[in-house]
């Protein structure tokens, strides 16, 4: 399934939950959640209050995706305010194997996030167990950055893998998502777009209608 993921740390946060009812009424069915931590990645962004704040007026997937060091120290608090998918750094585990049952012990959806350094063959023995790589296709840590053009060839690697072994994998893709790549990435591979100003810079409605539009375009 394909499927605009929009980003929250795009959005007003002024406004933050009159644009999420908004993407909801729209048809957006997951919201991609940044948390940064000032270690993995240079920038803060939020944490559980936010998420348990917005959970409690929203039904919609929350997709959290977890740029901190050691995430395994607040998986169950995460889960606990609302996240129904977390995304883990596989450069920020130890133990990566050990933390993606530690999030399907907790009864969320598992995600594997690889920055544009690190290849596909990192963790292609684990597709198996997550339901969703996020391949960051700019450098994790600031909005508004120009897609890396080898991120396409590492979405059409791990998209290979999916379709060869038979598996169910989402494959996400995360920075520079916009008219000018949306194409690029789809037809490479991925079926989870996540996308930021795409969507929030502008009419929401207007822009999710846009993008959907060009998924059904180039997927048909």
């Amino acid at each position: 399934m394909y499927q605009v993921c929009p980003s929250i740390l795009a959005a007003d946060f002024n406004r933050l939950g009159e644009q999420i009812h908004t993407l909801e009424e729209a048809g957006i069915k997951m919201l991609h959640i940044d948390v940064m931590d000032g270690f993995f990645v240079p920038s803060i962004s939020f944490g559980m209050p936010v998420i348990e704040s917005i959970r409690k007026e929203s039904g919609l997937f929350f997709d959290c995706h977890l740029m901190v060091t050691a995430p395994e120290r607040y998986i169950e608090e995460f889960v606990r305010c609302g996240a129904d998918s977390i995304t883990v750094h596989a450069e920020a585990c130890e133990d990566l194997e050990s933390v993606m049952k530690q999030i399907r012990a907790a009864g969320v959806k598992v995600g594997v996030s690889i920055k544009p350094s690190t290849p596909v063959s990192a963790v292609a023995h684990l597709l198996k167990d997550m339901d969703l790589l996020l391949i960051m296709t700019v450098e994790p840590g600031f909005g508004g950055q120009k897609y890396i053009e080898s991120s396409t060839d590492k979405i059409r690697e791990a998209r290979a893998i999916v379709e060869k072994e038979g598996l169910k994998t989402n494959i996400q893709v995360d920075g520079g998502i916009n008219d000018a790549t949306i194409e690029t990435v789809l037809r490479a591979g991925a079926n989870l777009l996540v996308m930021g100003s795409g969507v929030f810079r502008g009419d929401l409605v207007e822009n999710v209608e846009k993008y959907n539009k060009r998924i059904q375009e180039i997927t048909e």
